[in-house]
C-alpha cells in the first residue's frame, strides 16, 4: 500500500462517526518540477483528494448525497444505499454506509481494478454487482436504475450522475478550500468529468469569489480510452448535472498522454497518483502552454492503486 492511498485503509477503530471529520481540507500542492519545465509563465497546483477518508475526492459528494437524504427523509434505517459507480464513489459510499450503519449496493463494470473491487466488498462489506465490462459506467448506471425500480421501497438511490448535491459538495467544500488555499489568486480551473460534479460544482464555487476565473473540463480522447473515472461525453450518457455552456472549455487527453504523466509525476514530482490525475495534470500543462501569466488548479482524484493492476507502470 503506497503512503499516499493510506486514507482509504482505515483500521477498524477509525470506523466510526469521526471519519466525517476526515473528508474534506485537502492539501494543496505546487507541481514546481513539471510546469517550471513546461510552461515557466505560470504555476500549476493541484488538490490531493487520496487524503480525505476513503482515498478520493468522490468522498465529499458521497457523504453530502447521504446526509442530505437522511435530512430530507429520502434514506431511514433498514434502506439499502444503491448507486452504479466506477470505483471511487463506491467505496466512500461502503465505507460511510457502514459507519451510519446502512447496507450498500454497488453496481460497477466487470472490469474495474481489484484494489477497488476489494475495498468495497472485502473491508467494506458492500455488495458489489457487476455489469457489463464492454458497456463502461453506462451499463453500469443503467443495471442500477433497472435494480432500483425493481423494488424501489428498498433503496436509496442517490443517483449521482443526476443528484444536485453530487456538484454542490464541491460548490461548498473544495471551491472554498481552493480560493483561501491560492490566496484569492487562482486564475484557471480544470477537472476530469466523471460525474462532473467536481469541475461544475468547483467551476460555480470558484466564480462565485471571481466570476473572471476561466473553468475547463478534460475529458479522454478517445471513447475508447484507458483512463479509469472519465467519461468521453459524445459517446457516453451526458450526466444530468452537467452544464457544458457554463464552462469556458473542454481539454482532451489521450491516454497515453495520461499514462506518461502518471510516470512523470512520480519521477519528478514524488507523487503516485491514478491515470485521472495524470490526465489533469496532462491537460493543466497544455492550458498552460497558452497563457502568458496565470495561476492554474486542477484535481488529483485519487492515488495509483489500480494503475498497478492495469499496467501504467510496467515500461518502468
Amino acid at each position: 500500500m503506497s503512503k499516499l492511498a493510506a486514507a482509504a485503509y482505515l483500521k477498524p477503530e477509525e470506523l466510526n462517526e469521526s471519519i466525517i471529520t476526515r473528508i474534506g481540507n485537502t492539501p494543496l500542492i505546487r507541481m514546481s518540477s513539471i510546469d517550471s519545465a513546461e510552461c515557466p509563465q505560470v504555476e500549476i497546483w493541484a488538490k490531493a483528494e487520496w487524503y480525505n477518508a476513503g482515498g478520493s475526492v468522490k468522498a465529499r459528494p458521497a457523504l453530502r448525497m447521504i446526509e442530505q437524504g437522511e435530512k430530507q427523509g429520502l434514506l431511514k434505517p433498514g434502506m439499502t444505499i444503491l448507486d452504479s459507480t466506477s470505483g471511487n464513489t463506491g467505496i466512500a459510499y461502503a465505507l460511510i454506509g457502514l459507519v451510519k450503519g446502512y447496507k450498500v449496493k454497488l453496481v460497477m463494470p466487470g472490469n474495474i481494478c481489484n484494489e477497488r473491487k476489494q475495498l468495497m466488498a472485502s473491508r467494506y462489506h458492500a455488495q458489489v454487482v457487476y455489469s457489463d465490462p464492454l458497456q463502461s459506467s453506462d451499463g453500469a448506471i443503467l443495471l442500477a436504475k433497472e435494480i432500483y425500480n425493481e423494488n424501489p421501497d428498498m433503496y436509496f438511490w442517490p443517483d449521482q450522475y443526476n443528484n444536485d448535491e453530487n456538484w454542490k459538495s464541491h460548490y461548498h467544500t473544495t471551491a472554498p478550500e481552493i480560493w483561501e488555499q491560492t490566496n484569492k489568486k487562482v486564475t484557471h480551473f480544470l477537472a476530469g468529468i466523471g460525474t462532473s460534479g467536481t469541475v461544475m460544482g468547483v467551476s460555480r464555487g470558484l466564480r462565485r469569489f471571481n466570476s473572471e476565473i476561466k473553468c475547463y473540463a478534460v475529458e479522454p480522447a478517445e471513447s475508447l480510452h484507458g483512463i479509469e473515472g472519465l467519461k468521453h461525453m459524445a459517446s457516453s450518457i451526458v450526466p444530468g448535472i452537467y452544464n457544458e455552456s457554463e464552462l469556458d472549455g473542454k481539454i482532451s487527453v489521450k491516454t497515453e498522454e495520461a499514462y506518461d504523466m502518471v510516470n512523470r509525476l512520480s519521477e519528478e514530482e514524488s507523487l503516485n497518483t491514478g491515470s485521472s490525475s495524470g490526465a489533469a495534470i496532462a491537460a493543466a500543462v497544455k492550458l498552460g502552454k497558452t497563457l502568458s501569466e496565470g495561476l492554474i488548479v486542477t484535481i488529483m482524484p485519487d492515488s495509483c492503486e489500480c494503475d498497478f493492476t492495469h499496467g501504467v507502470f510496467l515500461n518502468d
